[in-house]
């Protein structure tokens, strides 16, 4: 479900304190019922579980194959676009008491991972149209539960960034976060329980 974006903005996470020059563009839920506060890794590890990035829907995974293409023969994604040549890392900003918790990157994510709490986790990827942070964050509902957020932080490249961001926010809209939302709480509704004593 899509959020308000002082749903991210208004939370003290860390990410605010590195990435004050990025733009919060999306913010959505996850439900998780019955979650508690120490839950965030148990979730984690249950996406992870499912496929995480690397498992799709059929139009989620023909629209990255699409964006995939057009990065090839525009040269979108090519190594002097990224982190560390044309843009400098997030990571870079951060102490190493906190890029140290960083797990290894999952197979199929785009992402590479800044670092990883109890209660949140941050990875950023750039290429030439954007730098891109996508934050995930453990919040205490009304209902006493906890659920997944996750939000998208951006800097986009120039008038190119900006227009490429504009085109695709119909299909993050409604086929990417709606697909991602039914593997997550999927994955959620799935994971593996300890075993009852």
């Amino acid at each position: 479900m899509k959020l308000p974006v002082t749903e991210h903005t208004g939370r003290p996470w860390r990410i605010h304190a590195y990435a004050p020059d990025f733009t919060t563009l999306d913010v959505w839920s996850f439900r998780t019922p019955g979650a508690g506060p120490d839950d965030f890794p148990v979730m984690l590890a249950a996406m992870l579980s499912d496929g995480g990035f690397a498992r799709q829907s059929p139009a989620t995974r023909f629209l990255f194959a699409v964006r995939w293409k057009l990065g090839a023969l525009l040269g979108w994604d090519k190594p002097r676009a990224g982190l560390g040549t044309r843009v400098r890392p997030v990571r870079e900003r951060m102490p190493e008491e906190l890029t140290s918790t960083a797990p290894p990157a999952p197979d199929g994510s785009p992402f590479t991972p800044l670092y990883q709490l109890h209660d949140e986790s941050a990875g950023e990827l750039a290429n030439s149209t954007v730098h891109g942070i996508m934050h995930l964050g453990w919040v205490r509902t009304p209902t006493g539960d906890h659920e997944l957020r996750m939000a998208v932080l951006v800097k986009p490249n120039g008038r190119l960034g900006r227009l490429y961001m504009a085109l695709i926010a119909p299909f993050r809209h409604t086929v990417v976060y709606p697909s991602l939302t039914r593997r997550w709480e999927s994955a959620w509704r799935n994971r593996e329980r300890p075993p009852k004593r």
